[in-house]
């Protein structure tokens, strides 16, 4: 993997990237938010590691500006911050994962893989359109259109819409959702699914006839389907 690391603290980063090397990865080390940011805009890596607290910018802001621009590339943040909520609000920002400090290399290792591996899957032996009656998804462009008007998706809300189009017709529930959009393998207690759901729904049904995102109580959600 070719990863990029910023972090601030220079024996942290320098035992990253030492550690990273011996695993057969390459790791370029940025020890500030905006040469953090300027680089991973600029370069083709296969994920981020994103310290918090970084100096020039917030490690959640630099998260929150490539995700605005409609980058994908998979990040994990890396924090002393270890609460629910810090975890929690790491995952709004737009992380797919989120390591607190001190941190076994192992497990950094661990999910790096499982991110990429995840990443790639997407892009191997899988076809570049998805389709759910009217509303369709070009997994090359990233767009999608319903009745051929374009929607504007955050990335969470574009991962979360990709994920229900490939399980179209089946009831997803909170938990399958947790695990395969935010990583997570449990419920933090929050609403974090309710409020995307509802987002990603205003934009797909709003001003259509048939509603095509429903609630299925006390099971989950489905796109499409009788």
């Amino acid at each position: 993997m070719k990863i990029l690391l910023v972090e601030d603290d220079r024996a942290v980063g320098e035992f990253i990237v030492s550690e990273l090397a011996d695993a057969g990865h390459e790791c370029t080390h940025i020890s500030d938010g905006e040469n953090g940011l300027s680089a991973a805009r600029s370069n083709d890596f296969d994920a981020l590691v994103v310290d918090r607290m970084l100096p020039r910018l917030d490690g959640l802001e630099l998260i929150r500006s490539l995700r605005a621009g409609g980058q994908l590339t998979p990040v994990l943040v890396l924090s002393a911050l270890g609460d629910v909520d810090d975890r929690v609000q790491g995952l709004h920002c737009g992380a797919d994962d989120y390591l607190v400090k001190p941190f076994a290399m192992a497990e950094l290792l661990a999910r790096l893989e499982i991110l990429y591996r995840r990443a790639g899957q997407r892009l191997v032996d899988v076809p570049t359109r998805l389709c759910v009656e009217d509303l369709e998804m070009d997994l090359l462009s990233q767009e999608v259109r319903r009745a051929g008007e374009l929607l504007g998706l955050q990335p969470r809300e574009y991962r979360l819409l990709e994920y229900l189009m490939r399980n179209a017709g089946q009831v997803v529930t909170r938990a399958m959702l947790l695990e395969h959009v935010w990583g997570y393998h449990f419920d933090p207690q929050t609403n974090v699914i309710d409020v995307h759901v509802s987002r990603l729904r205003q934009k797909i049904d709003r001003g259509f006839t048939r509603p095509l995102l429903l609630t299925v109580r006390g099971a989950g959600y489905r796109l499409g389907g009788d």
